[in-house]
């Protein structure tokens, strides 16, 4: 989400989930997460309801009043209320709304994560899967496959998942291969990376290393981005003999290649211009 009003909506947003969440037990914090899912989903089946919902010319109080009158019943009132907020918020498109509204929906489920001590494990979980997925082309393309039945896309990460992650950590990608929302699968779950840290107010750096790295180099790797970016961070570490040497960073969109290959394939960029 690159354009500065929706993000400016989507931290309003979640300031008003994080308000009702508050007075949420987990079964009511459950239904909230999935009942933004589906409003999400309904926003993607209908581009034009998702653009007369964004549309700034529209008066907030008539784009409140049609989503109300069109979920009322459907959805609980805290899903409701969360809607309500988001809806008189001056998204950019109504693909951001849309994609707002989802993670506002996976903001519950990390939520639920975040009050049984299981935040941590989910996210590295999350990681660790998103490891799998682009290292198996097979995989990506199987859950990238638009003819594939959402269903099947879905069974197929629970038969890889279960038994071996934790199940809110199952229930964020079998969503997401349900309901990939346009965008490839890998990226999706970069997504839940990154959002779950998010949760913990911090940045996410993944460091591609050639060999493996001690507990030491990866304390003082840590504190060195961390000045670097005056953050916290979630740094995880993988192994990539093919770097041949060095480290390739990589935090949000900026890439920092100190690897061997990367100053090969610099150098014969140079030489072939």
């Amino acid at each position: 989400m690159q354009h500065i009003a929706s993000q400016d909506a989507l931290r309003t947003s979640t300031d008003r989930l994080l308000e009702i969440a508050g007075g949420l037990d987990d079964e009511e914090l459950g239904r909230l997460g999935s009942d933004l899912q589906a409003v999400s989903e309904l926003l993607e089946r209908q581009p034009g309801l998702r653009r007369t919902l964004s549309e700034a010319t529209t008066p907030v109080d008539g784009r409140a009043q049609l989503i109300g009158n069109l979920l009322r019943g459907r959805i609980a009132e805290p899903a409701s209320a969360t809607v309500d907020t988001a809806i008189r918020q001056p998204w950019a498109n109504g693909s951001d709304l849309r994609e707002g509204i989802g993670r506002l929906g996976r903001t519950a489920t990390f939520l639920r994560a975040e009050r049984s001590g299981q935040l941590d494990d989910v996210e590295d979980q999350l990681f660790r899967f998103s490891r799998i997925v682009d290292a198996t082309p097979e995989l990506s393309l199987a859950l990238d496959d638009p003819t594939t039945d959402p269903d099947a896309r879905a069974s197929l990460v629970e038969r890889l998942l279960t038994g071996r992650a934790a199940p809110l950590t199952v229930e964020l990608l079998t969503g997401l291969a349900q309901h990939p929302g346009g965008r490839s699968y890998a990226h999706g779950v970069h997504e839940l990376v990154e959002q779950a840290a998010e949760r913990k107010d911090k940045l996410v750096a993944v460091v591609q290393s050639a060999a493996e790295l001690s507990d030491g180099q990866v304390d003082r790797l840590r504190s060195a981005l961390q000045r670097i970016y005056h953050r916290d961070l979630v740094l995880h570490v993988a192994v990539e003999p093919n770097l041949l040497g060095g480290l390739r960073i990589s935090v949000g969109d900026e890439v920092i290649d100190g690897s061997v290959a990367g100053r090969l394939d610099n150098l014969r960029r140079a030489l072939a211009g």
